[in-house]
């Protein structure tokens, strides 16, 4: 369903942080930072996490690597914080506040509030906020991705794949930067239909209604397993796991059928952060937050922030789908030329990817 309060979501649900994110090449570090300016050798980079932490193989992760890159590029230190609960986020911030961050990077939709109320009581201090745009402040940069784009042609490509015709996806919880690849996934599979002919079934999301199926957190649990279970009893042999860890349940719940089912990963190239399940990876949905939290922290450091939101679309590179790797032999042998022209469609506007959740 559509969220209509932050407020609601927080206090009806134990969160974890989205995962989203992605692993792409940065500027490689200079040999010397003495070419650094005064305030550039004395910036502070700093981040708080969502409740995955930075070991997450995803979201939060990803986000600390591009704030790593940064920091190490300016020859500097980063000073990164997790948060073990929601409760910890405001008290992280101010943490970071009483340290001098040259800019703070909050990781996640969920620390909006947060970030918000510490902003506006600290109005000299730069924050960047990931996947969310609601903050309409000076000091408020938003780092935010079309992910819709990516995400419609990993439907494409999993009503190629499919053999039984039905696919599935299931969420973390109801949140815009988890059903933004819940739209985008289900949109693709129908597109491929109706330039196909062919009939292939998307459940476990309807976007019509925007209602659909979900775990309730971001914990690879027992109740992400079963999700996932759920879905492959019904004939799916393409799923689509939204929400960090949770693919890790889904991966259990495919191995324990014996059977040739396909996962598709999000945020990160999954092939390359856990390469524990690579040997079961269609693709991944790829959103470039390495690239985009190391670029907003250099541009601060530059003393040029500006709280204008940073969009990922598939025209920039903030958004796209990874290689097939182990399923390039097993795909339509035409597929990736397909891909290759709708990515250049959905670019020149010829084809129109909306999601209720897309940046604005």
């Amino acid at each position: 369903m559509r969220i209509t309060s932050r407020k609601t979501v927080l206090s009806g649900l134990a969160l974890a942080g989205v995962s989203s994110l992605l692993l792409a090449g940065c500027a490689a570090a200079p040999e010397s930072n003495d070419n650094k300016t005064p305030a550039a050798k004395n910036f502070l980079p700093c981040m708080v996490s969502d409740t995955g932490g930075f070991d997450d193989n995803s979201f939060n992760e990803i986000g600390k690597q591009g704030l790593d890159d940064a920091a190490t590029e300016l020859g500097v230190k980063a000073n990164a914080v997790e948060s073990q609960a929601e409760t910890d986020y405001a008290s992280n911030i101010n943490n970071l506040i009483d340290q001098n961050c040259g800019i703070i990077v909050t990781v996640g939709f969920l620390l909006a509030d947060a970030t918000k109320t510490a902003a506006e009581a600290n109005p000299d201090v730069h924050f960047a906020i990931v996947d969310d745009n609601s903050i309409d402040l000076p000091n408020v940069k938003p780092i935010v991705f079309d992910t819709a784009q990516a995400a419609f042609l990993a439907g494409y490509a999993a009503a190629s794949y499919s053999k039984t015709g039905i696919v599935g996806t299931y969420g973390g919880i109801p949140i815009p930067p988890v059903t933004i690849f819940m739209d985008g996934f289900v949109d693709g599979v129908n597109y491929y239909n109706s330039v196909k002919g062919t009939n292939v079934k998307a459940l476990g999301w309807d976007v019509a209604t925007q209602t659909g199926a979900f775990t309730g957190g971001f914990d690879a649990n027992d109740t992400a397993k079963s999700t996932a279970k759920n879905l492959l009893d019904q004939g799916v042999d393409v799923l689509l796991p939204v929400g960090g860890p949770i693919y890790k349940s889904g991966a259990e719940a495919i191995r324990d059928t014996g059977k040739d089912i396909a996962l598709i990963g999000v945020d990160a190239d999954v092939t390359q952060t856990d390469p524990s399940v690579a040997d079961m990876l269609l693709t991944s949905i790829m959103k470039n937050m390495r690239v985009g939290v190391h670029d907003v922290v250099m541009t601060a450091a530059d003393g040029k922030f500006d709280a204008a939101q940073y969009v990922g679309t598939l025209a920039n590179g903030g958004v796209e789908i990874a290689p097939f790797h182990d399923f390039a032999s097993k795909v339509d042998p035409g597929l990736q030329g397909e891909l290759d022209a709708l990515k250049a469609d959905i670019i020149s506007g010829k084809v129109k990817v909306e999601s209720p959740s897309s940046p604005k």
